[in-house]
């Protein structure tokens, strides 16, 4: 069970972000809205809520998640693979260190954490433009330390692995028909989601609640087949910046 998460508030320069998405320019106040409902929303499911001030000249701060891997017994402060980003990690050593001893991702290793999905004691590391194998190798003799097994797994679309392959429960997971037939993958239960809404691969379980970004019909009736509560959220101007329901909070 989680019982705390990390936030941090967007800024008003956050549309200034690294994206590929060509959804629109998005709408700040809009923004603000999404994020306090997400707040609200793992507040309602027992976590209690740090909300970290926005970090002046890093636009993409708010997607506290890929700058640390947070585990039951140490915080893994990454190494951003996106050089703008760095830098960003660092203001989030003092938070985590309150709560968990620290490990580091060190260069030449470059690691996201939306591109790592912990599964029970296994851990999946996707292998992206923003994580490349020396981090994966990092993080692997980290975690490996503490019982953890750790896999890769290449990511030919997409910005991260978590964008799309998420953990619904149990031996599950949601996954876009990319990686539907990855071997790496073949031992867990898989759903897949339609082509026409990838976008709702990502999806976040909290304490046995699945939070599903608003507007996939199609995925929504897979999620409830679980027979587990599920919550929609709309996360429309955190996908026009390329983000989701996962990477806007550190949960532990």
């Amino acid at each position: 069970m989680f019982t705390h998460a990390i936030l941090r508030q967007p800024g008003p320069d956050f549309a200034q972000g690294l994206t590929t998405s060509l959804l629109g320019t998005p709408d700040y106040g809009r923004m603000l809205e999404q994020h306090h409902a997400y707040a609200q929303a793992l507040t309602s499911l027992g976590l209690q809520i740090e909300m970290l001030e926005p970090l002046p000249d890093f636009p993409d701060a708010y997607f506290v998640e890929d700058v640390a891997v947070v585990t039951k017994e140490l915080s893994v402060i990454t190494r951003p693979g996106a050089e703008a980003r760095r830098g960003e990690e660092f203001s989030m050593i003092p938070v985590l260190a309150r709560h968990r001893p620290l490990a580091h991702i060190t260069d030449p290793g470059t690691l996201d954490g939306g591109d790592v999905l912990i599964v029970d004691r296994t851990v999946l590391i996707g292998l992206s433009n923003r994580t490349n194998v020396a981090g994966a190798s990092q993080l692997g003799s980290i975690l490996s330390i503490h019982g953890y097994q750790t896999r890769t797994v290449p990511v030919a679309e997409g910005l991260h692995f978590k964008s799309s392959v998420t953990w619904v429960g149990g031996n599950t997971l949601l996954m876009s028909e990319a990686f539907a037939e990855r071997a790496e993958l073949a031992d867990f239960n898989r759903i897949v989601v339609d082509s026409d809404e990838d976008y709702a691969s990502n999806t976040l379980l909290v304490n046995g609640t699945i939070l599903t970004p608003a507007g996939f019909p199609k995925t929504l009736r897979k999620l409830r087949g679980l027979d587990v509560p599920v919550v929609v959220l709309d996360t429309s101007e955190a996908r026009k910046m390329d983000g989701g329901l996962t990477c806007m909070s550190l949960r532990f």
